[in-house]
């Protein structure tokens, strides 16, 4: 398969399930409404190293070592799942407090971007993705720098997507508007954070095929 053809293909999947409400657009939203554009950015900063993390490993037999340990891929769901399901917990529980962003808050910002990295790792739907398609569109025959342009465009594109997602979220208009609704904002993203968790956990005795 000619390289460009290669990448359209690709791309063509890739970019409207990025696109699509997920664990990565949750998580860029409520870091960006809760706590700026700072942490809305480092959110996506660590979105977009963990799907080029999976799409590194994806590229280098990912899809095959799922397709031939599918314990692998079982462990991974259940982590991923029960995760997710953690995190929506913890939003749905939280006691209304008001916003506030600290743009000088070094712990913050760490939090911010390990948050975003952590629920795409956690993620099965990632694995999925890049093991279902990625890795299966490479041959032997495939040049190494187009499967490093490939990694290179997931990580371009998710950084744009989600960049413009956490200026939208965390612009003062916006802010203003759902300042008061703050509290309710964090348990919808929890019950999407439960129910995305929940859908994961029963698809985990899927086996993932090449």
């Amino acid at each position: 398969m000619e390289p460009a053809v290669l990448l359209i293909s690709v791309f063509a999947i890739f970019i409207p399930a990025l696109i699509l409400p997920g664990p990565d657009f949750v998580a860029v939203v409520r870091s960006s409404m809760s706590r700026g554009t700072t942490a809305g950015l480092l959110t996506t900063a660590g979105v977009t190293l963990g799907l080029g993390f999976y799409a590194a490993l994806s590229l280098l037999g990912l899809s095959a070592i799922l397709a031939q340990y599918q314990w692998v891929a079982w462990a991974i769901r259940l982590a991923g799942g029960l995760y997710l399901i953690y995190l929506g917990v913890r939003l749905i529980l939280s006691t209304p407090e008001q916003i506030t962003v600290d743009e000088g808050d070094q712990t913050s910002r760490a939090n911010a971007f390990f948050f975003g990295f952590a629920v795409t790792l956690t993620n099965p739907k990632a694995i999925v993705l890049f093991a279902s398609v990625f890795a299966t569109a490479v041959t032997a025959e495939t040049p190494a720098w187009v499967m490093i342009v490939m990694v290179g465009l997931v990580m371009a594109t998710a950084l744009v997507w989600y960049s413009f997602v956490s200026l939208c979220m965390s612009s003062a208009p916006v802010i203003r508007s759902f300042g008061h609704a703050r509290h309710w904002i964090e348990r919808v993203a929890g019950v999407c954070f439960v129910g995305i968790g929940g859908r994961i956990l029963a698809d985990s005795r899927n086996p993932i095929s090449t």
